[in-house]
């Protein structure tokens, strides 16, 4: 099979790779009907993290399943699957808890740029629909197995609820999709931030219903100039600097709550700051299969469309171009198709 490989910063190749072959009884290797490039895959094509050996990349998938091992029973050859970028068992203590990310038994994704993904605890992971959906629902629903799972965790984590203040730190795709979660889940008023049109605009569509373009304490003093001085119930942080995170704590009313998804880098949190400013905070990797049946369903049923961070669309073996047009922003998020 083929598959993008990443060999050093701004370098990702489409190249020969060994095809995927079961080697645990509980796993499945599917057909890949859609794969992205993430935000998070722009940190080693930046180079601000070490990429080591040329290795395969990508952890956003949905496909057909092709074989599934002697332990797998809930998906079965010629399924549609969605899965997440974190297996899991969903069996384990911290499955039963909600926390599959943290699974026991856990493996993350990143070989799913690419033309066939062996899919690691798949018996936990994977999630079949009913039927092949239409092609114009396959870019929403590979949204869910990352974008969208990680919004709507994001608004979970910030305890966003009917009729509350919620402010969305990041205008990529996660934070277009925590805009999403934010009006799924009540809030009265979302303020997104973000300084580039096309995402305004999209921001609006998705439930926004303001814009800040201002960034650090001129952007921390927009949203308290919003909430009447005090700062939002509850702030996303959906990027993962330190910049971010300061603008997300800042931005918080005392007793409100931060949900940070970005994966942090070079991100430290004063200590008697967040002590003394009564605000929560809580974030990490999402625990999207938690979340997948729920985001299916709205999916399907029309009530979410977040395909619509998808601006381009490239045949998987552009790949490059995909990451390229990224990391310039010439688009929100790059659709791979085999």
């Amino acid at each position: 099979m083929r598959g993008a490989v990443i060999h050093a910063p701004g370098d990702v190749r489409f190249e020969n790779l060994d095809d995927p072959k079961i080697i645990e009884p509980t796993d499945a290797v599917i057909r890949t009907v859609s794969t992205c490039v993430c935000g998070s895959d722009l940190w080693p094509y930046r180079g601000a993290e070490p990429i080591g050996d040329p290795h395969p990349m990508g952890h956003e998938y949905v496909g057909i399943v092709e074989e599934v091992g002697s332990e797998v029973a809930n998906v079965r050859p010629g399924q549609f699957v969605v899965g997440s970028f974190a297996t899991s068992d969903n069996t384990c203590v911290n499955c039963r808890g909600g926390w599959q990310s943290s699974c026991l038994r856990r493996e993350f994704m990143s070989t799913c740029q690419a033309e066939y993904v062996r899919i690691p605890n798949a018996h936990g992971t994977l999630v079949p629909t009913d039927k092949h959906p239409d092609a114009e629902m396959v870019p929403s629903l590979l949204a869910v197995s990352d974008v969208m799972g990680t919004g709507w965790y994001a608004a979970l984590a910030a305890e966003v609820k009917p009729g509350s203040t919620a402010v969305v730190v990041g205008d990529g795709a996660v934070g277009l999709c925590g805009v999403i979660a934010a009006k799924e889940l009540g809030a009265e008023r979302i303020i997104a931030m973000s300084r580039h049109g096309s995402r305004q605009k999209l921001a609006l569509e998705f439930g926004a219903t303001d814009i800040v373009a201002e960034r650090g304490d001129e952007g921390i003093a927009r949203v308290k100039d919003l909430t009447g001085g005090i700062g939002a119930d509850s702030v996303l942080e959906c990027v993962g600097t330190a910049d971010a995170m300061r603008q997300a704590l800042l931005s918080t009313r005392p007793g409100g709550n931060v949900g940070f998804v970005g994966v942090p880098h070079e991100v430290a949190v004063d200590g008697q700051e967040l002590f003394f400013s009564h605000v929560g905070l809580r974030g990490g990797p999402a625990p999207v299969r938690r979340f997948l049946p729920d985001l299916i369903d709205r999916v399907l049923t029309g009530r979410i469309d977040p395909g619509k961070v998808f601006d381009l669309t490239l045949p998987l073996d552009q790949v490059a171009e995909g990451y390229q047009a990224m990391d310039a922003r010439r688009a929100i998020k790059a659709l791979l198709k085999p």
